[in-house]
């Protein structure tokens, strides 16, 4: 694929899963928010379960939440769910083109696991599908009958897989794993569960049933679950921008860290817009804001550099070996990677000046992040990273 082509392909998938998903967690944030915001007051309607005033935009809206099926229904009853369904398209789509087309670059890691091309995208394949399907069991098994029980089960599944991933992909390739299996798990969510038992309900409402309540509470769980993991998922989604994340030797810890600052943001909103105040709301968000502490803290230790730490600082001359040994394959004015024709955003190492200019972009990337050579194709060593920056942080002498 021409790689100008291949680029405007990843742009346009990548706004309309932008657009997508700002659509779906909008609706689903909202939902959730007026669901938690209804109050009963008198004078209310047969079936009314609840209502909502709201202001914006210059008008008051007032919206009730009815149990059974009201007396008459307009002809539009709006559903919820393309949103949801064209969010994961287009993100599996940029999965795709970006981590399977180019596998050697993004997803496979030869020093983690030597995999072939076909094997990394394979597995990446039945990982989203087996996500899914243990997610699933475990929801419907007794232990989905305890909402606590339940939270700490899924918490262990996305941990063992986060372990899993980042001990058979790319650091980058590992984290959006992650976000895509938990992704597919929401918009399964909508698709397999919600939707459908919605459906049933209103089919049994308009038949002058009464619907099964195991409906709805299934419906609700999931909905809640997807409310829970958009936070975490969102990260997860743009972590290959922040190599600090995805390149630690534990990252797969930083996933539970992510997991649970995400959902205490989450549930403080839920606690507040369900009239929660005081002790209720006032706990979430201290720990939240330590829990982002420990995280920074945690992906900015690297114990490789503290083994190193006495070591000679290296010559300007050794500097440029290095990087040119193992960046100018793609940081080149001439790239001999033929995944490039150009180096990427500009960026070269043909000489020592070079180097010098652009050299806090190799101690983030290359140094601290770990995240380039991309997959590390040209095997840059764990004491060629710590000499780097150790000759960058004394000021690069020659």
């Amino acid at each position: 694929m021409d790689i100008l082509f291949q680029d405007w392909i990843n742009l346009i998938l990548r706004w309309a899963h932008l657009i997508t998903g700002i659509a779906w967690i909008g609706s689903s944030f909202y939902f959730v928010w007026l669901d938690l915001s209804l109050r009963k007051r008198s004078g209310m309607d047969e079936g009314v379960y609840g209502e909502a005033w709201m202001v914006h935009g210059g008008g008051f809206y007032h919206v009730n939440k009815w149990m059974v099926a009201p007396k008459s229904m307009p002809p539009e009853l709006h559903w919820f769910k393309y949103e949801a369904y064209f969010t994961w398209l287009t993100g599996f789509a940029l999965l795709v083109t970006m981590y399977y087309w180019s596998a050697e670059s993004y997803l496979i890691n030869p020093n983690v696991m030597p995999l072939g091309k076909w094997d990394a995208i394979l597995i990446g394949l039945a990982s989203l599908f087996a996500g899914w399907v243990i997610y699933d069991i475990i929801c419907k098994s007794v232990i989905g009958k305890s909402t606590g029980k339940l939270a700490v089960a899924l918490f262990i599944l996305i941990m063992a897989a986060s372990y899993l991933f980042t001990h058979v992909f790319s650091g980058r390739g590992a984290f959006i794993h992650v976000g895509a299996m938990i992704g597919t798990i929401m918009a399964a969510n909508v698709f397999r569960i919600i939707i459908p038992n919605q459906k049933k309900v209103v089919a049994s409402l308009m038949a002058g049933e009464k619907p099964d309540p195991a409906l709805g509470l299934q419906a609700k769980q999931r909905s809640t679950h997807n409310n829970y993991l958009t936070l975490p998922v969102l990260l997860m989604m743009i972590s290959n921008h922040y190599s600090m994340l995805f390149s630690h030797d534990q990252s797969w810890l930083i996933v539970g860290l992510i997991l649970i600052i995400g959902g205490l943001v989450r549930h403080f909103f839920n606690t507040r817009n369900a009239g929660g105040s005081g002790k209720a709301i006032a706990w979430q968000l201290p720990s939240a804001a330590v829990g982002m502490a420990i995280l920074a803290m945690f992906a900015s230790y690297d114990p490789d550099a503290a083994k190193l730490a006495d070591q000679e600082i290296i010559t300007g001359d050794h500097a440029l070996a290095i990087v040119q040994t193992r960046c100018t394959a793609c940081h080149s004015a001439n790239p001999t990677d033929e995944g490039f024709d150009e180096a990427p955003m500009g960026v070269m190492f043909d000489d020592i000046a070079q180097v010098k200019a652009n050299a806090q972009r190799v101690l983030a990337q290359s140094v601290i992040g770990r995240a380039m050579p991309l997959g590390n194709m040209t095997e840059m060593t764990d004491e060629e990273r710590v000499q780097l920056g150790q000759w960058i942080r004394a000021g690069m002498p020659e």
